[in-house]
């Protein structure tokens, strides 16, 4: 669309009309055709008061938010498309308050818009592995502790946590308290792979090297004495060791860690504190702009392209507030 905006600016006043909204997640979310999300039935009319279709075939009404994240919300879509728009293309991400501040709701509703857009960042699958250039790689692996800094943290909290680690099995004793995340760079594909994991342990690590590489990469890590596993004959593993140097040669670590760079600078710098219930959430909204940030080409992605993809994420995912604040025992699905 010639007329699609390209600036947050353009993006206000185009989305300012519902109707465009409307029309616009329904180019999304149908591009071969809408159907009935009930009998699936392709013959339908538009109820333009309600902004509805009636189906037909079974006279179902339903709108564009059934099935998607906006379903059952009372926010306006030209508000929650602002606000995708913002979670995007903000390179650090963007706070809650400030949401709240730019489209006009409570902080709490934006709170909560903003965690359901970040579920709609997710990538359940992937069309192809790490690794699965000609050459088999590289891919660098690695992994991060998340969390508060206990040098600055009261004695007595300090002590409880020390002591909740120190009986934790998997945990890191030079991290206590922290969230861990694990983290995979292709340096050729240049994209990053990135999940929160419940322990440091050998048997873990494996298991996301082994879902996420494809056989016969290249793997270059530190040397974290969980990374020397018995997959000699699943990929070839070069180690740096930090101790003597950083780089030695195309051995290295250091793309993986400006990624964590750049997530520790949106939790610390735009979150300031985020639980470790919802930390894979965040995760997910930056491995989103770390891996559009540019194309094959290596051109930076336009913004507008940008969140055309993101909005092609919005169908088959929910997440109940309950959910999002723990206060349920079912899961988000995707």
């Amino acid at each position: 669309m010639s007329d699609a905006p390209k600036t947050l600016q353009q993006a206000i006043r185009y989305y300012g009309d519902e109707d465009v909204c409307v029309q616009t997640l329904a180019a999304r979310r149908w591009p071969s055709g809408q159907f009935c999300p009930k009998c699936g039935d392709t013959a339908h009319y538009y109820v333009k008061t309600q902004r509805r279709w009636q189906c037909k075939g079974c006279k179902h009404q339903y709108s564009v938010k059934v099935g998607t994240i906006f379903e059952d919300s009372a926010i306006p879509l030209n508000k929650w498309l602002v606000a995708l728009w913002m979670l995007v293309n903000c390179r650090n991400g963007v706070s809650s308050y400030e949401v709240a501040r730019a489209i006009g709701v409570t902080q709490k509703s934006a709170w909560f818009v903003l965690h359901r857009l970040r579920w709609a960042l997710r990538t359940g699958s992937f069309e192809k592995p790490l690794g699965a250039g000609p050459d088999g790689g590289p891919v660098e692996a690695d992994e991060t502790f998340v969390g508060a800094n206990p040098l600055k943290m009261h004695k007595a909290r300090r002590a409880r946590i020390n002591a909740i680690a120190s009986n934790t099995a998997g945990v890191s004793r030079h991290a206590p308290g922290k969230t861990i995340v694990m983290g995979m760079l292709d340096r050729e594909a240049r994209q990053v792979r990135a999940m929160v994991i419940p322990d440091v342990k050998r048997q873990t690590l494996q298991e996301q090297i082994l879902k996420h590489v494809k056989g016969g990469a290249t793997i270059y890590t530190d040397d974290f004495s969980a990374y020397k596993f018995a997959l000699a004959d699943r990929f070839a593993h070069d180690v740096v060791n930090h101790v003597e140097g950083y780089v030695k040669g195309r051995v290295h670590t250091q793309g993986i860690e400006n990624f964590w760079s750049l997530l520790k600078r949106s939790l610390r710098g735009i979150y300031v504190a985020v639980e470790p219930f919802h930390l894979d959430r965040y995760v997910d909204e930056q491995v989103f702009r770390y891996n559009n940030r540019k194309d094959e080409d290596n051109r930076p992605i336009p913004d507008a392209e940008r969140f055309a993809l993101a909005l092609s994420g919005i169908a088959g995912k929910r997440l109940t507030f309950a959910e999002v604040t723990g206060k349920t025992g079912s899961q988000a699905t995707s």
